[in-house]
């Protein structure tokens, strides 16, 4: 055996077996037991169930920076100095202006509210994001793309070798090739026959120049780099579409709500007989629900020569109120949604029946035959229109079942028009198919549920509606009309005993365009595009939706609907039968506070300084089907109220006898404990003008010296309803955000109800508001979900001072957002995405949320 080398001896021969026996010999033995019995004791010290501080993250960080070698490497290790910007981008406006309040003094809440809804968005782009696979997948389609115009690589490997020519070769070789024991050297190379012959490689340039090695380098890089792919780890397989793999859903930018859009356009309006105006208006209204979801639209298809008979009580006609078409939103399609269709007439001396006799009984066929009696009910209707213009009374009405219409455009062709009328032996629906075929069809033909209920893909369709409803002065109810129009999707008797009156009403229904022309929101803005202001508009129409809607508020509005419903004057004394309400919304008490806040209605002003119900003849105990719209004010104080005047009109001219004479009063305070009141009131009426200071009162307060109707009495029912995105008509909420601004104008003390909250108690006043707001309801909460979050946020990062001293509210802070979290992903899952996420957060943190100290505009502390 030849002797071992001087380094081989040295290695150790102990293979890995004997190291396995020595080390499980030691199990058991004394001084392995010596020695956990030490590490025991040792660990011991320290109890298991004492807190350990958490570790400051950031702290951490900053004092243990990462030990990176400079190197070409450093950057796949180390974040990006410019990954992250704040941007401020801003936002798109629908309309032509940005929707703000006139009057220039507004109080804090009004400015953080109308800042909230204009200000910048504010969004944190991450420049190397978009590499990931979250925001970038590797799908199979954008490889296939990236893949165009990359020259095909061939390898040896790859070749498919074909045996037969594989072989020639090879002979072919042979025949040329000598053998290498022919060579002087016995090289390979000299096996090749030809080559002297052969031509030589191209020469590598440089290639012994000394060159320093930094220069190499750069060479190389630069040769890697020419011609390179611009995404080459893209170019890797696509993965499995199946596996877990990142995906991050960019949120939506926050936008006004819409539902599925409808537009309605009012083409004509004919009778059988033209003697007077006749002025009409559109509504929706949810039969199951029992609730009107929309506005009222109103429009005029009158005449220029029937227009003239009102020429003394309308001067000139805003082009707003010259609408003929308009935009419906519906939230919640469903098969017992009615179109209502209400006409009114200028009142005149006669209960409805009286008037409406004359459209019942001659027909236009017959008008030479009648004309000297149209030509005196014309000349009637003309005495009437100049002393009576300003007044209405309620004259017919008709509705449509919008999804049959919309079931049935949807199988017809375009140029389709549905005649609906009612039957007066069945009391059904029908339609007739005005084509070159003559057909009929029912129109009976209904789906439960809403699974079908879409107003998105049904072809547009042209109605003529031929039959109308004439009123009746004792069934003027919303109760009424819900049960009408129950009716009206089943035979029935109630409807056979109404009197119809021919009439034709062309209407064209199709779904609204994505970004119509000419079109004004229900605040009268004009939206984008909006070419000439002088073309007839299209009306956008509010939605009253028939349930809860949870998105927050992006656009200032602040309307107010004041729809009386009922009077009872019946013990009364004295004359009061033709009652009509001037509806009045004051800054004061002087009749010169009347503000011009009120809507008008159709070709009139825009805005008026009052309103009028309209008269239902000769009753004492009338029901009201009128709505106010109202433009509210941005701040309101303690001398704006409603002020309703009832008055008396008389019909027949008497000599020394007034055309309206005062019969009561009430009123409604607009602000109770410094929240805007709302809802059913059922009101006292007051015989006497109120005396000075009563708009400070509620009208339910007996003021000395004052008489009233049936002794004190609730006598007049009325709704008022707001939509605004300043007033959040939730208890909580509202004393949240006056302590707040209290707080930041630091005036004190503060009235909030009945509590006189000074500086020194304003801590556990706020203390206890934070903690009340999880008992706030969730629909005023997503409205005004951003301002929320905001004071919140600043509180936290930025602790009030009170008296002096900086109150920490952090703790109560953080706990009502995760408590408002919390609640968004209980009651608003279907909102969420694939990751859990609610899109209200997600767009609230990507587009709004803005840490105080980043942000340019914020107050100081």
């Amino acid at each position: 055996m030849a002797e071992r080398r001087a380094f081989a001896q040295k290695i150790s021969r102990t293979v890995a077996a004997e190291v396995r026996k020595q080390i499980a010999g030691q199990y058991g033995s004394p001084q392995l037991l010596k020695n956990l019995n030490v590490g025991t004791a040792a660990s011991n010290t320290v109890p298991l169930t004492e807190a350990v501080e958490p570790v400051d993250f950031e702290e951490y960080l900053s004092t243990h920076p990462p030990l990176v070698e400079s190197g070409p490497l450093r950057d796949l290790i180390e974040f990006p100095p410019d990954d992250i910007e704040v941007t401020y981008v801003p936002r798109d406006c629908r309309t032509v202006a940005p929707a703000l309040p006139e009057e220039g003094d507004t109080d804090t809440h009004v400015r953080d509210c109308v800042r909230s809804y204009t200000e910048d968005w504010a969004i944190v782009n991450r420049k190397y994001h978009k590499l990931g696979t979250g925001f970038n997948p590797n799908t199979l389609d954008k490889q296939k793309e990236r893949q165009k115009g990359l020259p095909k690589q061939l390898f040896e490997a790859d070749e498919i070798i074909d045996g037969t020519s594989y072989q020639d070769d090879q002979d072919e070789l042979k025949r040329r090739s000598m053998s290498i024991d022919d060579t002087p050297r016995g090289s390979w190379a000299c096996s090749i026959f030809d080559l002297k012959n052969s031509l030589p490689d191209a020469l590598l340039p440089h290639l012994l120049d000394r060159s320093p090695n930094e220069e190499i380098d750069r060479n190389n890089e630069d040769q890697r780099k020419a011609n390179r792919h611009r995404e080459l780890f893209a170019l890797h397989p696509a993965l499995d579409e199946e596996e877990p793999i990142e995906r991050h859903c960019v949120p939506d930018v926050p936008k006004e709500h819409f539902g599925q859009r409808l537009l309605v356009k009012c083409l004509s309006l004919k009778f059988e007989i033209e003697i007077e105006p006749i002025f009409a208006s559109l509504a929706l209204y949810d039969v199951k629900e029992k609730k009107k979801i929309s506005e009222n639209f109103f429009f005029d298809l009158n005449s220029e020569q029937t227009k003239g008979m009102l020429r003394p009580h309308i001067q000139t006609a805003a082009i707003s109120t010259l609408a003929r078409s308009a935009i419906f939103s519906i939230t919640h399609p469903s098969q017992d949604v009615f179109l209502v269709i209400q006409l009114e007439k200028v009142l005149q001396q006669g209960d409805i029946g009286e008037c409406a006799e004359p459209y019942m009984v001659f027909k236009e066929s017959d008008a030479a035959k009648n004309k000297d009696k149209l030509e005196k009910l014309r000349g009637q209707s003309e005495q009437f229109c100049q002393r009576l213009g300003r007044y209405r009374m309620p004259f017919a009405w008709t509705a449509i079942h919008l999804m049959n219409i919309v079931n049935s455009a949807g199988s017809l062709e375009r140029d389709t028009e549905l005649e609906i009328s009612l039957s007066e032996r069945k009391g059904s629906w029908s339609e007739r198919r005005n084509s070159s075929i003559m057909g009929r069809r029912s129109l009976e033909r209904t789906t439960s549920g809403d699974e079908c209920c879409s107003l998105t893909g049904f072809r547009p369709a042209t109605l003529t509606v031929t039959n109308f409803f004439k009123q009746e002065g004792d069934r003027l109810s919303d109760e009424d009309l819900y049960k009408f129009l129950a009716d009206m999707r089943r035979p029935s008797s109630v409807l056979r005993r109404l009197r119809p009156i021919t009439a034709q009403l062309k209407l064209d229904i199709s779904p609204a365009p994505e970004n119509p022309h000419y079109c004004l929101t229900p605040d009268l803005q004009q939206v984008k595009p909006y070419p000439d202001s002088r073309v007839r508009p299209t009306r956008e129409i509010l939605e009253f939706p028939a349930r809860d809607v949870y998105v927050p508020n992006t656009t200032y509005r602040n309307l107010l609907y004041v729809n009386p419903q009922s009077l009872n004057f019946a013990n009364r004394q004295g004359s009061a039968r033709n009652i009509t309400v001037k509806v009045q919304f004051m800054n004061g008490e002087d009749p010169s506070n009347a503000l011009p806040v009120i809507f008008g209605k159709s070709s009139c002003a825009d805005f008026y300084k009052e309103a009028y119900t309209s008269v239902v003849y000769h009753n004492r105990s009338p029901d009201f089907h009128d709505e106010i719209k109202i433009k509210l004010p941005a701040s309101l104080s303690d001398h704006h109220h409603i002020l309703f005047t009832f008055y008396h009109v008389s019909c027949q001219q008497k000599q020394n006898t007034p055309l309206e004479t005062p019969v009561g009063y009430t009123w409604i305070p607009m602000l109770q404990s410094g929240r805007l009141r709302t809802g059913h009131f059922c009101l006292p009426v007051s015989l006497e003008k109120p005396p000075q200071s009563y708009s400070v009162l509620s009208p339910d307060v007996a003021l000395p010296g004052m008489k009233w109707v049936d002794n004190h009495r609730g006598v007049f029912n009325v709704e008022v309803v707001t939509v605004s995105a300043i007033h959040t008509q939730d208890q909580y909420l509202d004393k949240f955000f006056a302590l707040v601004h209290a707080l930041d104008e630091h005036m004190f003390p503060v009235r909030i109800g009945d509590m006189r909250i000074m500086e020194n108690n304003l801590e556990a006043e706020l203390k206890t508001s934070i903690a009340a707001l999880s008992s706030s309801q969730l629909e005023p909460v997503v409205r005004f979900l951003h301002l929320l979050l905001d004071k919140l946020v600043l509180m936290v990062v930025r602790p009030p001072v009170i008296a002096g001293q900086i109150v920490n509210l952090g703790q109560a802070s953080f706990e009502v957002m995760a408590s408002v979290v919390n609640r968004l992903h209980k009651y608003l899952d279907s909102s969420q995405d694939m990751h859990g996420r609610n899109s209200l957060l997600s767009s609230y943190i990507t587009y709004v949320f803005r840490l105080p100290h980043t942000d340019p505009n914020s107050p100081s502390p």
